[in-house]
């Protein structure tokens, strides 16, 4: 287990650029845990605020991400209908890292390799603070929504599964 040191990432720079405040917060990686549970509890903040995020593959070939509270699923019929294609499906974790820049755990939209389109949960607008991996393992960015949506891109949309009892 290793707490990186809170070094601006791309992700911080290119909110930099942009004139957007925000928090990093370092926490202790756990490679045999790398749910958004166990890092909303180590940084301190309520698993539904704390986004994870996904990278997907459209049935036409389209790579898009998507952005969702760490404590629900992701709805691959829900997110197809947001995007307009007919059938989405979760990207090869083996191919994650080639076609992002980011390795599991460290995903984010803002700077990564390709500008995939990118779609966060309706629930993202509930908060006043969210919070995103900064782009490595152990890193994560605390910023406002709305401020995350105009540096990623990222459309709202209905994208998670409603919850089974």
């Amino acid at each position: 287990m290793s707490t990186p040191k809170a070094s601006k990432t791309n992700a911080a720079r290119a909110l930099d650029a942009l004139g957007i405040d925000y928090e990093l917060r370092a926490y202790e990686v756990d490679l045999n845990d790398l749910s958004a549970p166990n890092v909303a509890a180590k940084v301190g903040m309520p698993v539904e605020q704390v986004f994870k995020t996904l990278v997907t593959r459209a049935s036409d070939g389209e790579h898009l991400f998507a952005v969702l509270p760490g404590n629900s699923e992701l709805d691959l019929k829900k997110l197809a209908s947001a995007a307009g294609v007919r059938k989405v499906e979760l990207a090869a974790l083996k191919d994650v890292e080639h076609l992002t820049g980011y390795i599991r755990g460290g995903v984010t939209v803002m700077a990564a390799k390709k500008p995939f389109r990118a779609f966060a949960d309706e629930t993202i607008e509930l908060f006043d603070q969210i919070c995103v991996s900064a782009g490595q393992r152990g890193l994560q960015l605390t910023l406002a929504p709305e401020d995350y949506l105009r540096a990623s891109g990222a459309e709202i949309a209905d994208l998670t599964k409603e919850p089974t009892h």
